[in-house]
């Protein structure tokens, strides 16, 4: 198992020592980074992607369940894994929507199950693109956002995926992006300008490929991004938790997708 960003917080060198050996032993290949003080790893993870934080809960300063809510607030997708050693917080854990609860000292069959399951529910953890939708738009390639040079690049993105790898042509993007003006050469022209700014951003950070451009069709190759929408969809617990019917509320068109997303998602689950 690879690919995911892990950190893991311990305010006793002993155990940090511990948990940090013991999920170098279950995982082959990881990024792992190890703090003594929760303020610190906070620090560490304004400016860099966490997919996975261990995390003890009777700390100085800030308590795991506190820095676990930070955490998720810089990192909404974050799997929150407490590892303590005391069972009497286990609800206030999930009520955070923890994935994981383990008990002090880390049995290695306990925590190969976690990461099996942190693995199976994040199965584009490898994927250089992360996409938020719920409660706001936001792309990032490699943990950093993509810099849009025009709003309506930015839209277009939404858009391409909000439609999940289905084409879309430009008299359908248009009516869109542009949903009081008839389509026309004009607005033609806008659209060749916004698909042009896409490009140039998604260059920019080296990840035009996501694009699937055909005649008169632009999709994105939805395998390639990690996205609260597409783990929503498959029934991901962390995702149906964090959504709270706010799919992204600043693009009218994506009110008509409400409805079908959410009947989509119970169907599947």
């Amino acid at each position: 198992m690879t690919n995911l960003r892990m950190m893991a917080v311990d305010d006793e060198p002993l155990a940090l020592g511990d948990l940090t050996r013991a999920i170098e032993a279950e995982v082959d290949d990881c990024s792992l980074q190890s703090f003594l003080s929760p303020v610190e790893a906070l620090d560490y993870a304004r400016s860099h992607t966490i997919d996975v934080a261990f995390c003890d809960i009777e700390m100085p300063g800030i308590n795991g369940l506190a820095f676990a809510k930070s955490l998720k607030d810089l990192h909404p997708e974050v799997h929150i894994v407490f590892v303590t050693s005391f069972e009497n917080y286990a609800l206030d854990a999930f009520a955070l929507h923890a994935t994981g609860y383990l008990l002090k000292p880390v049995d290695a069959e306990e925590l190969r199950r976690e990461l099996t399951f942190i693995y199976e529910r994040h199965p584009h953890a490898h994927a250089r693109i992360q996409a938020r939708t719920f409660g706001g738009f936001e792309v990032k390639v490699d943990g950093k956002p993509l810099a849009f040079k025009r709003s309506k690049a930015k839209e277009l993105m939404a858009l391409l995926i909000d439609r999940r790898g289905a084409g879309i042509s430009s008299r359908e993007a248009c009516a869109a992006l542009w949903e009081d003006e008839p389509y026309g050469a004009t607005q033609r022209s806008y659209y060749q300008t916004a698909v042009a700014d896409l490009r140039a951003a998604l260059a920019a950070a080296g990840a035009e490929d996501v694009l699937v451009k055909s005649w008169n069709s632009l999709a994105i190759d939805p395998e390639a991004v990690d996205c609260d929408l597409y783990r929503f969809l498959a029934g991901d617990p962390i995702a149906v938790n964090e959504y709270r019917h706010d799919y992204l509320p600043a693009y009218s068109w994506a009110e008509f997708s409400i409805g079908r997303i959410e009947e989509e998602g119970l169907r599947r689950r």
